[in-house]
């Protein structure tokens, strides 16, 4: 198995997990009272968003030849730390 590979599991392992905890943040959306559940689901519009970017970059990594990945490696992991910032943020404003 090459890097790219590599780095492609790990990455999709990562969003897997952050897609979980997503989910967990929708449902505490769900339960929340009628007024205060609009900055959940703005919060939460934010985070799909970002997560959906995260997903086409890390498309364009695993589709790039060998030559060109390490190029859309480096817009992934832009891509990614402004996830990672969205749903730190969004976790936080849910606890």
């Amino acid at each position: 198995m090459g890097l790219k590979e590599v780095y492609v599991e790990e990455h999709e392992a990562q969003l897997s997990l952050w897609d979980a905890e997503i989910k967990q943040l929708e449902a505490k959306a769900d339960m929340a009272r009628a007024e205060p559940m609009i900055p959940y689901y703005d919060h939460l519009r934010s985070l799909h968003i970002q997560r959906k970017t995260v997903h086409e970059s890390l498309r364009e990594v695993q589709e790039a030849t060998a030559e060109e990945w390490e190029s859309f490696k480096i817009s992934l992991e832009s891509d990614w730390q402004d996830l990672r910032g969205v749903l730190n943020s969004t976790t936080a404003k849910f606890q």
